[in-house]
Parts: structure tokens; C-alpha cells; sequence
């Protein structure tokens, strides 16, 4: 891939907000893409960076169910759940079920435990490169993206799509 000094777009005009969501897509995976490699440069094997979040609050709250640790993370409770499958699939959470039998409770294996001490300095290194990071635009991105969190909850996007123009549907009404 050419870096951005040889890439021809780098000098194209940046595209407007009908490409937005292509354009969050891309700043995520620059961004995790980062802290993955970061995470092979440490030998993480297997820990992916959305799983930290998850395992930190494991960690910090102990056994959890898979509604405390979306609200702990800040995630869905679909997210919560497909992330905990992974972190069982890579032999960091056991899975079993609650006192009322109805609840999975997610709790820490040794090897996720015995990965924390890395995992909290990456984490405090990872805070400290978003902060530097953010000096250097116009406006803090983890401010703009609480904005834009808000503004979705009050209005979501596909409201605003069909408020912008009327469109067909399938049946050309």
C-alpha cells in the first residue's frame, strides 16, 4: 500500500457527507488497525483492540452479565454478546449461567487475568497517543463524536434521510 505521501487521493479534495459513513469506516480501521499492531508488537495473540474494553471491565467489576458489560462498555447488547463469544472462542471468558438461571455471566480466565498487567499499560500508552492525537486536529474527535451520539438519539439517521427527499419505494409509490 503506498503511504500517504504516494498516494494520488491523499491530494484530492476531502469528499462531503454523503461519503461520511465510508469515512468513519476508514478512521476506524486506522485506528484499530494501530492498536492491533501494537497488540502483535506485544504478543497479544488473539486479543483483539475491541475486546480490552470488555475485558478491563471484567476485570474491574468481576463476573458480569452480557447487559452489564454492554452498559460498561458502551456498546449494544448484541455487540456485548458477539464480543463475549469471541473472547470465549480465544480462551479469555468462560461463560455460565446466572443465580436466576435466565442471565449468562461472563467472568475472566486465568490467561485473560495473567494479560491484564500488559493490557492496563497499553491501554494507559493507547490514552495517552488518542490524547496527542486529538491535540493535533481543530476540534477534540471524542467531543464531535458525543455530539454526533446525541444528535442520532434525538433524531436517527434514517428519519433524516427520508425528511431530506422524498424517495420510491420498491413498489414505485
Amino acid at each position: 500500500m503506498p503511504s500517504p505521501s504516494q498516494d494520488p487521493s491523499a491530494d484530492a479534495p476531502s469528499p462531503g457527507p454523503e461519503l461520511l459513513g465510508t469515512r468513519l469506516r476508514l478512521l476506524l480501521s486506522l485506528l484499530d488497525d494501530g492498536v492491533a499492531a501494537v497488540h502483535d508488537h506485544l504478543g497479544l495473540e488473539g486479543v483483539r483492540p475491541r475486546y480490552v474494553p470488555a475485558l478491563r471491565a471484567l476485570a474491574a467489576d468481576g463476573p458480569s452479565s452480557i447487559q452489564e458489560l454492554a452498559a460498561a462498555t458502551a456498546v449494544t447488547h448484541s455487540a456485548a454478546s458477539q464480543t463475549v463469544a469471541q473472547l470465549v472462542r480465544e480462551g479469555l471468558v468462560t461463560v455460565g449461567p446466572g443465580r436466576d438461571g435466565r442471565r449468562r455471566i461472563a467472568s475472566l480466565t486465568a490467561r485473560a487475568e495473567s494479560l491484564l498487567p500488559v493490557l492496563d499499560a497499553e491501554w494507559r500508552a493507547t490514552a495517552a497517543a488518542a490524547a496527542a492525537f486529538e491535540a493535533e486536529l481543530s476540534f477534540p474527535l471524542s467531543e464531535l463524536i458525543g455530539e454526533a451520539l446525541e444528535a442520532l438519539r434525538r433524531r436517527p439517521m434514517h428519519k433524516r434521510i427520508l425528511d431530506a427527499a422524498p424517495l420510491p419505494t420498491r413498489h414505485g409509490r
